[in-house]
């Protein structure tokens, strides 16, 4: 009897589980955000990282009106699925707490045209937008193959020769996109207020000066300094312990 109450018990207690991310669902729910926080935490510790866990974290932040984590965590999330609208727009609400308004100098020439081409679709959607192509290449290739009329035929060769090259344009988009996403280091200012500086030394001149939430980008690294452009392409040295990389 006493065994089977303990058996009872701990088939009661796996029941009744709940996972970390459960429970900050339900912390969340019940306002209580920092302990929500906890929960996700815990989950990105864990090394169990996921969108839906760097999203719930980035609307903890947001309800406690904490910007720079909020921003961060938003953007980790959109990393991991990149054509959400979902965090899209939490991350662009996120955004309209951050202080610092950096106007965006749009870039020209043919880079940018193609940039603007392959940013389209993030690099797996290419991938598999290349596989497409290429079932519809042994499609047709098999229609070739089998097909009896001379107009059956060339109407096949042309769409061969079409999707052949409807793979070439989506394997070619898929690696540029994904190189150029690589080449990228973006960061997002933890310091409530950050001095940028001229020269990677405290003793230089002011740049400028960034608040916390702003999104900059890391072009080199000197000792504890880091080199950062803004999206109106202008540059300093900022200390590495006032920024946090997103991709880290």
């Amino acid at each position: 009897m006493k065994k089977l109450f303990f058996l009872l018990l701990f088939f009661t207690q796996i029941i009744t589980a709940q996972s970390p991310f459960e429970q900050g669902n339900q912390y969340y729910q019940k306002e209580n955000y920092q302990a929500a926080i906890s929960s996700f935490e815990n989950i990105i510790n864990s090394r169990k990282q996921s969108a839906e866990v760097y999203f719930n974290l980035g609307n903890c932040y947001y309800k406690l009106h904490k910007v720079a984590p909020a921003i961060y965590n938003y953007e980790k999330a959109l990393l991991l699925s990149p054509n959400d609208n979902e965090i899209k727009t939490n991350l662009d609400f996120a955004r309209k707490m951050a202080i610092d308004d950096i106007k965006v100098i749009p870039k020209v020439g043919f880079n940018k045209l193609i940039a603007d081409f392959t940013s389209k679709y993030y690099y797996d959607t290419w991938a598999w937008i290349a596989v497409v192509f290429a079932f519809l290449f042994l499609a047709f290739f098999a229609g070739y193959y089998f097909s009896e009329k001379t107009i059956l035929k060339r109407i096949f060769f042309f769409g061969m020769f079409v999707w052949l090259l409807g793979i070439f344009l989506s394997a070619a988009s898929g690696f540029y996109e994904k190189n150029r996403i690589n080449n990228e280091k973006p960061a997002i200012v933890f310091a409530e207020t950050a001095t940028v500086k001229s020269e990677p030394k405290a003793s230089s001149n002011d740049a400028f000066l960034l608040h916390e939430g702003t999104k900059v980008y890391i072009l080199e690294s000197i000792a504890n300094w880091k080199k950062i452009e803004l999206t109106d392409e202008t540059t300093g040295w900022i200390e590495e312990n006032a920024i946090k990389e997103i991709k880290n």
